[in-house]
């Protein structure tokens, strides 16, 4: 599979490989790009494909979260301004070995050596609640809009097209990642994505969304949060709860179930 173009001068690569979405926007004075796959070996056959789209250089990178798929990369584009969320930082810098095991849990064991001599890297460029990066002739927004996949996803948008990149807060094809999750404030998170986006989504995985794949994904983590909500306050145990009830299977509602406990408790 090739580059997509999303967006104007905005594309996504589709890996096979956990069915990713890498991100590439181009502007007048380089390449930004939007996560680094899980190993050196992955990052350099990405700016092998990028060289293959254009002669410009990558001179930005952003994480849209800390997570291995998402950024055990980012050795190989030391030489960009590497952007994330001030969180993403801190826990890619104190998680980056349990990172490390998590990767080589999901990928075939001949690469186990790749990802052994991956330089964790977390972002050197962070913030907040916003900022703003001019790539030339336009501006990439961050956002960061609440906990939800992790405590520090970004939402990336342009000024000069409606494309929303949303990382893993969405994701189209598959139940959402609770490991690291927040599923009551979730859905307050989905809620801001919802009303900046006007145009195409990008999730972290699967199939570009529009406003009805969105809305259903919200509406699943609504039902979680208040399963999770109504349960706490009856006083339920937390293995006394019917996840059949869920929208998701049972692993992923009790993993989902007991991040909602942690985060009541």
């Amino acid at each position: 599979m090739t580059f997509t173009e999303v967006g104007d001068r905005a594309f996504t690569r589709r890996y096979e490989f956990l069915d990713q979405n890498i991100g590439v926007i181009l502007g007048d004075g380089g390449v930004l790009v939007i996560d680094t796959r899980s190993s050196h070996r992955q990052a350099r056959q990405l700016l092998d494909e990028i060289a293959t789209l254009t002669a410009l250089p990558v001179r930005w990178v952003v994480n849209t979260h800390w997570h291995w798929d998402h950024t055990l990369g980012n050795a190989e584009f030391r030489n960009a301004a590497l952007w994330g969320h001030v969180e993403a930082r801190n826990e890619l810098a104190a998680n980056g070995e349990r990172a490390r095991e998590a990767a080589k849990e999901h990928m075939p064991a001949e690469e186990h050596g790749d990802v052994d001599d991956v330089e964790i890297t977390p972002p050197t460029e962070v913030f907040d609640d916003s900022a703003s990066i001019d790539i030339g002739g336009r501006t990439v927004h961050l956002a960061y809009l609440g906990r939800g996949h992790t405590g520090g996803d970004v939402v990336i948008t342009l000024s000069d097209d409606p494309l929303l990149w949303a990382g893993d807060l969405l994701e189209q094809g598959a139940p959402p990642s609770f490991g690291d999750a927040y599923p009551i404030a979730w859905p307050s998170t989905v809620d801001r994505v919802i009303e900046r986006s006007t145009g195409v989504i990008v999730p972290g995985h699967g199939d570009v969304m529009g406003p009805a794949a969105v809305r259903t994904q919200h509406g699943e983590l609504e039902a979680i949060a208040a399963m999770a909500v109504d349960a706490w306050g009856s006083g339920t145990p937390l293995d006394s709860i019917d996840v059949g009830k869920g929208p998701y299977p049972a692993d992923v509602m009790c993993l989902a179930l007991h991040r909602a406990y942690a985060e009541l408790g």
